[in-house]
Protein backbone atom coordinates (compact mmCIF):
# COMPACT_ATOMS: atom_id res chain seq x y z
CA UNK A 1 0.00 0.00 0.00
CA UNK A 2 1.31 3.16 -0.85
CA UNK A 3 0.50 7.05 0.14
CA UNK A 4 0.03 9.29 -1.96
CA UNK A 5 -0.54 13.60 -2.38
CA UNK A 6 -1.80 14.90 -5.40
CA UNK A 7 -2.65 18.65 -6.24
CA UNK A 8 -4.04 20.91 -8.97
CA UNK A 9 -1.27 22.83 -11.20
CA UNK A 10 -2.66 26.30 -9.23
CA UNK A 11 -2.36 24.64 -5.77
CA UNK A 12 -5.96 25.29 -4.80
CA UNK A 13 -6.14 21.93 -4.66
CA UNK A 14 -4.42 19.17 -2.64
CA UNK A 15 -5.77 15.48 -1.71
CA UNK A 16 -4.28 12.48 -0.32
CA UNK A 17 -5.13 8.64 -0.62
CA UNK A 18 -3.88 5.00 -0.44
CA UNK A 19 -3.03 3.19 -3.53
CA UNK A 20 -2.51 -0.87 -3.80
CA UNK A 21 -2.40 0.04 -7.68
CA UNK A 22 0.06 2.91 -8.00
CA UNK A 23 1.92 2.64 -11.12
CA UNK A 24 0.72 4.50 -14.30
CA UNK A 25 0.92 1.60 -17.08
CA UNK A 26 -2.50 1.94 -18.47
CA UNK A 27 -3.39 5.28 -21.08
CA UNK A 28 -6.80 5.22 -22.69
CA UNK A 29 -7.33 6.85 -25.71
CA UNK A 30 -11.17 6.92 -25.62
CA UNK A 31 -12.76 10.43 -26.60
CA UNK A 32 -14.09 11.09 -23.18
CA UNK A 33 -10.35 11.49 -22.01
CA UNK A 34 -8.59 12.71 -24.88
CA UNK A 35 -11.22 15.47 -24.66
CA UNK A 36 -10.87 16.41 -21.23
CA UNK A 37 -7.59 15.64 -19.61
CA UNK A 38 -5.29 14.02 -22.16
CA UNK A 39 -2.72 16.76 -24.00
CA UNK A 40 -1.66 13.93 -25.65
CA UNK A 41 -4.40 12.29 -26.93
CA UNK A 42 -5.02 9.86 -24.03
CA UNK A 43 -5.39 10.11 -20.19
CA UNK A 44 -3.24 8.12 -17.57
CA UNK A 45 -5.20 6.89 -14.14
CA UNK A 46 -4.27 5.01 -11.57
CA UNK A 47 -6.27 3.47 -8.28
CA UNK A 48 -6.66 4.72 -5.13
CA UNK A 49 -9.10 3.35 -2.26
CA UNK A 50 -12.05 6.12 -1.89
CA UNK A 51 -12.47 5.41 1.52
CA UNK A 52 -8.51 6.90 2.33
CA UNK A 53 -9.85 9.70 0.03
CA UNK A 54 -8.93 13.25 1.93
CA UNK A 55 -8.85 16.50 0.29
CA UNK A 56 -6.26 18.52 2.59
CA UNK A 57 -6.72 21.94 0.76
CA UNK A 58 -10.02 23.45 -1.59
CA UNK A 59 -12.50 21.12 -0.73
CA UNK A 60 -15.31 23.32 -1.29
CA UNK A 61 -14.19 24.31 -5.02
CA UNK A 62 -13.61 21.37 -6.45
CA UNK A 63 -16.77 20.58 -9.11
CA UNK A 64 -17.32 17.75 -11.21
CA UNK A 65 -18.24 16.50 -14.70
CA UNK A 66 -20.21 13.60 -16.04
CA UNK A 67 -19.92 13.22 -19.55
CA UNK A 68 -22.19 11.51 -21.91
CA UNK A 69 -20.60 7.53 -22.89
CA UNK A 70 -21.86 7.74 -26.55
CA UNK A 71 -23.49 11.04 -28.15
CA UNK A 72 -24.79 8.94 -31.12
CA UNK A 73 -27.66 7.59 -29.17
CA UNK A 74 -31.04 9.09 -28.64
CA UNK A 75 -30.88 11.19 -25.64
CA UNK A 76 -33.45 9.27 -23.45
CA UNK A 77 -30.88 6.37 -24.13
CA UNK A 78 -27.35 8.02 -23.31
CA UNK A 79 -25.72 6.98 -20.18
CA UNK A 80 -23.53 8.87 -18.20
CA UNK A 81 -19.99 7.77 -17.16
CA UNK A 82 -18.15 8.44 -13.80
CA UNK A 83 -17.66 11.65 -11.84
CA UNK A 84 -14.35 13.13 -13.05
CA UNK A 85 -13.16 15.45 -10.43
CA UNK A 86 -11.45 18.70 -10.99
CA UNK A 87 -10.25 22.13 -9.72
CA UNK A 88 -12.46 25.10 -11.84
CA UNK A 89 -9.24 27.59 -11.43
CA UNK A 90 -7.35 26.27 -13.97
CA UNK A 91 -9.00 23.02 -14.53
CA UNK A 92 -6.57 20.46 -13.72
CA UNK A 93 -8.17 16.82 -13.46
CA UNK A 94 -7.82 15.47 -9.86
CA UNK A 95 -9.70 12.22 -9.99
CA UNK A 96 -12.79 10.18 -11.38
CA UNK A 97 -15.36 7.92 -8.89
CA UNK A 98 -17.56 5.45 -10.37
CA UNK A 99 -20.82 4.52 -8.86
CA UNK A 100 -20.58 1.40 -10.42
CA UNK A 101 -16.75 0.43 -8.42
CA UNK A 102 -17.71 2.66 -5.23
CA UNK A 103 -14.60 0.70 -3.22
CA UNK A 104 -11.89 2.94 -5.89
CA UNK A 105 -11.21 6.09 -7.16
CA UNK A 106 -9.17 6.80 -10.26
CA UNK A 107 -6.59 9.55 -9.81
CA UNK A 108 -5.04 11.00 -12.90
CA UNK A 109 -1.11 10.27 -12.66
CA UNK A 110 -0.95 13.76 -13.69
CA UNK A 111 -1.95 15.34 -10.99
CA UNK A 112 0.04 13.12 -8.43
CA UNK A 113 2.80 14.80 -6.62
CA UNK A 114 4.42 11.96 -5.62
CA UNK A 115 7.07 10.03 -7.44
CA UNK A 116 5.37 7.02 -8.66
CA UNK A 117 7.06 3.86 -9.62
CA UNK A 118 8.32 3.56 -13.35
CA UNK A 119 6.43 1.03 -15.26
CA UNK A 120 8.17 -1.51 -17.22
CA UNK A 121 6.08 -1.27 -20.26
CA UNK A 122 2.24 -0.01 -21.28
CA UNK A 123 -1.11 -0.46 -22.25
CA UNK A 124 -2.84 1.03 -24.83
CA UNK A 125 -7.24 0.67 -24.48
CA UNK A 126 -9.72 2.21 -26.43
CA UNK A 127 -7.10 2.46 -29.40
CA UNK A 128 -10.52 2.05 -32.19
CA UNK A 129 -11.32 5.65 -30.65
CA UNK A 130 -8.03 6.97 -31.14
CA UNK A 131 -6.58 9.86 -32.94
CA UNK A 132 -4.57 9.04 -35.79
CA UNK A 133 -1.64 11.33 -34.95
CA UNK A 134 -2.07 9.85 -31.31
CA UNK A 135 -2.16 6.03 -32.02
CA UNK A 136 0.75 4.46 -31.39
CA UNK A 137 0.21 1.63 -33.66
CA UNK A 138 1.12 4.53 -36.37
CA UNK A 139 4.33 6.19 -34.54
CA UNK A 140 7.07 3.38 -35.45
CA UNK A 141 9.06 1.65 -32.30
CA UNK A 142 6.95 4.37 -30.29
CA UNK A 143 5.40 1.46 -28.22
CA UNK A 144 7.14 -1.72 -29.15
CA UNK A 145 6.45 -4.74 -27.15
CA UNK A 146 3.79 -2.71 -25.51
CA UNK A 147 -0.12 -3.86 -24.93
CA UNK A 148 -2.77 -2.52 -27.24
CA UNK A 149 -6.43 -2.82 -26.92
CA UNK A 150 -9.22 -1.85 -29.51
CA UNK A 151 -11.58 -1.30 -25.89
CA UNK A 152 -10.98 -2.75 -22.61
CA UNK A 153 -8.33 -5.76 -21.75
CA UNK A 154 -9.31 -8.48 -19.32
CA UNK A 155 -8.05 -7.82 -16.79
CA UNK A 156 -8.52 -4.47 -14.16
CA UNK A 157 -6.34 -2.21 -12.78
CA UNK A 158 -5.87 -4.23 -9.67
CA UNK A 159 -5.29 -7.54 -11.51
CA UNK A 160 -2.63 -5.78 -13.55
CA UNK A 161 -0.41 -4.64 -9.98
CA UNK A 162 -1.10 -8.26 -8.74
CA UNK A 163 0.56 -9.99 -11.75
CA UNK A 164 3.24 -7.58 -11.65
CA UNK A 165 3.98 -7.82 -8.34
CA UNK A 166 7.79 -7.15 -8.68
CA UNK A 167 6.88 -3.56 -9.25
Amino acid sequence: MKHLHGSCHCGAVEFEFDSSAPVPFMRCYCSICRKTSGGGGYTINIMGMSDTLRVTKGKDTVRSYRAVKDKSVPKSEQVLCQNRYFCPTCASYLWAHSEEWPKWIYPYASAIDTELPVPKQMTSIMLENAVEWADPRNIPGRDAGNEMFDEYPSYSLEQWHKDHSDI
